[in-house]
C-alpha cells in the first residue's frame, strides 16, 4: 500500500501552509492542484512547490472546479505508482488530528473508500446544512441503502484501482458535484466504505468556492443522471447489494451458433482472418459488458500500477477471444506441439519420467487448456482435469462437437463427493496427474478461502487445492502457460513434494500455503497482465 494526499485549491492559501506540513508529518508525499487560483495565490502556492521534499504543486492553466483538480491528483498519483490518495481540502475546515484515524482504516480495509463522516459545530451555514441533507436523501435513493452517512466531505482516502473502474467510459462532475457522484458511483462499484468521524468547522473569514445558484443547479443535474442510470441498470445494483456474483453464477454471454460460425471463419480464412472478423464481434461485447469491462479495468490497473488505456482494455477483451480461438484450433491440430515450449525442459522431462501422481495447480492467467490439447496421447491420459463448466454450457458443447477428446478424463467440480475423492486418490497412486485450478473461490461460494495479498489487496483464494493436495498425499506443482511472440511457453515448477496440514495450527499452515501461490500467481500475471482472464470482481467480499 502505498498513499499520498491530493490537496486541490483555488486561492485557499490561509491554512494550506499548515495542511501540508501535517500531511508531511505523517510521512505523506503531497501532491497541491493549484485550480488556476488568482496571482497572489498563485505566488503563494507555488512556494510550497518542493518535489524533494514530497510536496509537489501542479498548476491548472484553467480553473478545472474541485472534481477536476481532485481527478488531476488522481492521475499524478497514478503516475507515481501510488495505490491510494487522501483528499484533504484547502481550507482549514477539516480536523487533521483525526488524520491518524484515517491512515489506519485504510491500513486495516486497503481496498476500502475510507470517507470522513463529519461532526460540525455551531459555525456551519443553516443553508449548506439544509442542503447537505437534500443531497443525502438523493443518494441513499441512489445506492439503494443507508450505509453513506455523508457523501460531500473532501475528507476520505480513495483505493485508486477502484476509482480508475468507477470511472472507466464516464464523464464525472468536475466541480462541487464531484465528491457525491464518486462516492456513489464507488458504492455501485461494489467498494467497502469505511467512514471515520472528523470534526468539521467553517473558519471566520473562510472563502468558500461553492457557487450558490450554478452548484446547486449541477448538484440537482448530477442527483437526476444518477437516479436515471440506478434505474437502468437496477438489476444488477440489486444484485451487488444482495452479495454480488459469483463467477459461476454469471451469464454465458454469447450462442453456440456464434462459436460455430467463429470456427468456419478459422477454416476458410486462417487465424489472421477469422480474428480480423471477430474485432467488432469483441467491440461489441466490450461495449455492452459493464460488468466485465468494470473488472478488466480494477485488475490493469492493479497490474500496471495506472489506469489502462482504452486500447490496453480493448486489447484484454481481444485477448480474451484469441485464447478460445486458439483452444478450438488446438484441439483440431492446428497447433503442433512445437509451438508449446518448455520454460525450463529439465523441470517438464522430470514431471514426465517421476512415476507418481501429482497434482498440478492452473490458473486463468494463459492458456493451460491450450497445452493439455497438443499434448500426446499417452501424456494426456494420464490427466484429470476438474473444471465447472455450467457457466460455460455453449462453448464445451461446441468443444465437444469439434473434438471429443477435449471432454475426456475431465470431472465436474460441483459433483466431487466422497466417491470421487476416493476415485481420484486411486488415479495418483496409478501416477496419473489431477488438475486443479487455484485462482477461483470455491463453486457456490461454501468452500473455504484465504484472503491473502494479490497486487496491494487482500483477495479471497481457495483452499481447496492444498486440502485435496493433503488428502492425495502427493508432489504439488504449479503450472503457467503464456502466450508470446514465437508461440506459447509452458512452466512447470515444483511447489511442495508433500503438504501436510496439521490440526493444531492448520489454518494459518493452509494460509501459507495460499499466500505463497498467491506470490507466484502475481510475478506471473505481471509478466503479461493482459493474458488474465478472470472477468469478474476477483477482490470482491
Amino acid at each position: 500500500m502505498r498513499i499520498c494526499a491530493i490537496v486541490p485549491s483555488f486561492n485557499h492559501v490561509t491554512a494550506i501552509g499548515g495542511i501540508v506540513a501535517r500531511l508531511r508529518l505523517a510521512g505523506l508525499p503531497v501532491f497541491v492542484i493549484d485550480d488556476a487560483s488568482g496571482p497572489a495565490a498563485a505566488v503563494a502556492l507555488a512556494a510550497l512547490h518542493a518535489p524533494a521534499d514530497g510536496v509537489t504543486v501542479r498548476r491548472l492553466a484553467r480553473n478545472e472546479g474541485k472534481g477536476g483538480a481532485v481527478m488531476e491528483g488522481f492521475r499524478l498519483a497514478n503516475a507515481a505508482g501510488f495505490t491510494h490518495a487522501l483528499q484533504v481540502d484547502a481550507d482549514g475546515q477539516h480536523d487533521l488530528d483525526a488524520l491518524p484515524a484515517m491512515l489506519d482504516a485504510a491500513a486495516r480495509n486497503p481496498e476500502a473508500l475510507v470517507a470522513g463522516r463529519p461532526l460540525f459545530d455551531a459555525s456551519m451555514p443553516r443553508g449548506r446544512r439544509i442542503g447537505r441533507w437534500i443531497t443525502h436523501v438523493w443518494v441513499w435513493v441512489e445506492t439503494l441503502s443507508l450505509r453513506v452517512h455523508d457523501s460531500m466531505c473532501g475528507f476520505r482516502v480513495y483505493p485508486l484501482a477502484a476509482v480508475a473502474a468507477a470511472l472507466d467510459g464516464v464523464r464525472p462532475g468536475r466541480r462541487m458535484d464531484f465528491d457525491p457522484e464518486i462516492m456513489v458511483r464507488l458504492v455501485w462499484l461494489g467498494t467497502p466504505l469505511v467512514e471515520v468521524p472528523v470534526r468539521v468547522i467553517y473558519p471566520p473569514g473562510n472563502t468558500s468556492n461553492f457557487q450558490l445558484w450554478r452548484d446547486n443547479v449541477r448538484i440537482s443535474w448530477m442527483h437526476t443522471r444518477m437516479v436515471v442510470l440506478m434505474l437502468l441498470h437496477l438489476p444488477r445494483l440489486l444484485a451487488r447489494r444482495a452479495g454480488g456474483q459469483h463467477w459461476a453464477e454469471m451469464a454465458e454471454r454469447g450462442g453456440a451458433w456464434g462459436l460455430r460460425i467463429c470456427i468456419g471463419a478459422y477454416r476458410l480464412l486462417g487465424r489472421g482472418g477469422c480474428m480480423a472478423l471477430l474485432v467488432p464481434v469483441v467491440a461489441w461485447f466490450f461495449v455492452s459488458g459493464g460488468r466485465q469491462r468494470a473488472a478488466s479495468a480494477v485488475f490493469l490497473a492493479a497490474a500496471f500500477g495506472r489506469p489502462a488505456t482504452l486500447s490496453e482494455r480493448f486489447r484484454h477483451f481481444l485477448g480474451f477471444a484469441a485464447r478460445t480461438l486458439d483452444v478450438f484450433i488446438a484441439w483440431t491440430g492446428g497447433i503442433p506441439a512445437s509451438a508449446v515450449r518448455p520454460a525450463d525442459p529439465a523441470s517438464l522431462a522430470v514431471l514426465r519420467d517421476d512415476p507418481r501422481g501429482a497434482l498440478l495447480v492452473v490458473s486463468h492467467l494463459g492458456n493451460a487448456e491450450l497445452s493439455r490439447a497438443v499434448l500426446d496421447a499417452p501424456t494426456r491420459a494420464r490427466l484429470t482435469v476438474l473444471v465447472h463448466t455450467r457457466h460455460a454450457v455453449r462453448f464445451n458443447r461446441v468443444l465437444r462437437e469439434v473434438c471429443p477428446a477435449a471432454s475426456l478424463n475431465v470431472v465436474e467440480v460441483g459433483d466431487i463427493g466422497p466417491a470421487t475423492a476416493v476415485d481420484l486418490h486411486e488415479r495418483v497412486m496409478r501416477g496419473e496427474w489431477v488438475v486443479i485450478a487455484g485462482d477461483r473461490t470455491p463453486v457456490g461460494g461454501h468452500g473455504r478461502v484465504s484472503r491473502v495479498p494479490f497486487f496491494g489487496r487482500a483477495a479471497p483464494l481457495p483452499q481447496g487445492p492444498w486440502v485435496l493436495a493433503a488428502l492425495l498425499g502427493c508432489p504439488v506443482r504449479l503450472l503457467f502457460c503464456l502466450r508470446t511472440t514465437a508461440g506459447w511457453e509452458v512452466a512447470i515448477e515444483p511447489f511442495a513434494e508433500r503438504i501436510v496440514l496439521p490440526r493444531g495450527d492448520r489454518q494459518a499452515v493452509v494460509d501459507g500455503y495460499v499466500t505463497r501461490y498467491a506470490e507466484r500467481l502475481e510475478a506471473w500475471a505481471r509478466r503479461d497482465p493482459l493474458q488474465w482472464y478472470n472477468f469478474f470482481d476477483f477482490w470482491a467480499q
